[in-house]
């Protein structure tokens, strides 16, 4: 899709903030930490879904999300993305640190996307009762 004006140039701005090397290390985070292989795709493709996220945040907090919609329309699948946002939250993600879903949903701002993420494994870091896999330092020294 060709974007043109001001939408062109959001859009350009956008792109320009995403690190391929952090969404890499994020993506390695998540599947490590749920216990799953890595799938094939971009960050955004990957995490789209909202899936590997409800996993994250059960494996961090079990019983967080109660059911997870595997498959279904994208309002089925958009709740998924809002469940975890809850989640996150009541983890101790401070909202203002997190993303919307049509960040991820329609790919509209991935930085945010990366952002909120980020914050949790911050939170997660620091919870001296979680022993499963950490995000790399430098991760968090460049975001």
């Amino acid at each position: 899709m060709a974007h043109y004006g001001i939408q062109a140039a959001v859009t350009a701005k956008t792109l320009s903030k995403r690190s391929p090397n952090t969404e890499k290390a994020l993506i390695e985070w998540i599947y490590q930490s749920i216990g799953e292989p890595l799938p094939e795709g971009t960050f955004e493709e990957v995490l789209r879904d909202g899936v590997a996220l409800c996993k994250l945040i059960n494996k961090l907090k079990p019983g967080s999300v109660d059911k997870i919609a595997t498959s279904g329309s994208g309002y089925v699948l958009m709740e998924n993305i809002n469940k975890f946002l809850k989640a996150a939250q009541d983890y101790g993600v401070a909202h203002d640190q997190l993303f919307r879903t049509v960040d991820l949903y329609e790919k509209k701002n991935i930085p945010e996307v990366t952002g909120g993420i980020i914050a949790l494994a911050r939170i997660v870091s620091n919870n001296t009762d979680y022993t499963g896999p950490q995000l790399e330092k430098w991760v968090f020294a460049n975001n």
